[in-house]
């Protein structure tokens, strides 16, 4: 039992549950705009997830205890390191204009890391900047990737899905924020250390109903009518969560069952 534990904890804490979800909502941009599956960018998706994610939360920690490592976070250093390789194999697979995109993409995610600037912090610590930059970066790679690497034309549904996605990303990290408000640097100042908890809550209500507007300026008529419902059930459940989150929530909360989102509506959509 308790292997299966650390089995489990390694499998989040490693990045490959929220890899599965960046993944999930990939695919789930191919059916919505009727591209068929394009392996380089859904794996190149996955893996560069994985390494972005553990690059994010373990390269100070890495550089800092370098003699201190445990065997769990070599682990996690071997997996994105293979990891890597993945990314580097299946980027050279990916469009030229999409290699392009994707550095951009790269770009952010290094500028949320690394401190650029002389004198100041990673943008990861400059307040209130986090939750616009993440969800930024969820949909150039969910969203804009994918559409760029098929040549799809830009069009309005292009922007309302990037909208609708930025939205529900954004409500996902508001749940994390509310969870982690006791244990956050007062000076990041996240949404719920602004405004508090239950306007916070009030925001993400409020978001989620545009989540669900936006779906009926579709142009893809067929489309909306088959997934209104689950727009609606996946609006419905975040609602829920976001409803149910405080700052006593266990850490599975969110790290397993709020990030099983994405998962789950693509999984719904498959099954429908």
């Amino acid at each position: 039992m308790i292997r299966i534990q650390a089995l489990f904890d390694f499998y989040l804490k490693s990045s490959i549950h929220v890899a599965l979800s960046v993944y999930a909502l990939v695919r789930m941009t191919q059916f919505m705009f009727g591209i068929p599956y394009d392996e380089p960018i859904a794996l190149f998706a996955f893996f560069g997830t994985i390494v972005g994610y553990n690059f994010v939360k373990y390269d100070a920690l890495a550089r800092a205890k370098k003699r201190m490592m445990r065997n769990e976070l070599k682990m996690i250093a071997v997996l994105s390191f293979f990891s890597f390789l993945a990314v580097g194999f299946y980027f050279f697979k990916l469009q030229l204009i999409t290699q392009l995109v994707a550095v951009g993409v790269l770009i952010l995610t290094l500028l949320y890391t690394l401190p650029f600037f002389p004198n100041r912090k990673n943008a990861r610590n400059w307040a209130g900047v986090k939750i616009y930059m993440v969800s930024l970066c969820w949909v150039g790679v969910t969203v804009l990737l994918p559409l760029v690497d098929a040549h799809y034309n830009l069009n309005l549904d292009f922007f309302i899905k990037c909208i609708q996605r930025f939205i529900l990303v954004f409500v996902l990290i508001l749940i994390f924020e509310i969870i982690d408000l006791a244990n956050d640097d007062p000076h990041l100042k996240t949404v719920p250390q602004q405004i508090g908890v239950k306007w916070t809550k009030n925001l993400g209500y409020l978001l989620l109903m545009f989540f669900c507007a936006f779906e009926f300026l579709n142009s893809n008529i067929q489309y909306s009518l088959v997934s209104l419902l689950l727009i609606f059930g996946i609006a419905i459940v975040v609602a829920l969560f976001l409803v149910f989150a405080n700052e006593k929530r266990s850490k599975y909360y969110t790290s397993f069952w709020v990030e099983s989102v994405p998962i789950l509506w693509w999984l719904l959509l498959v099954l429908v």
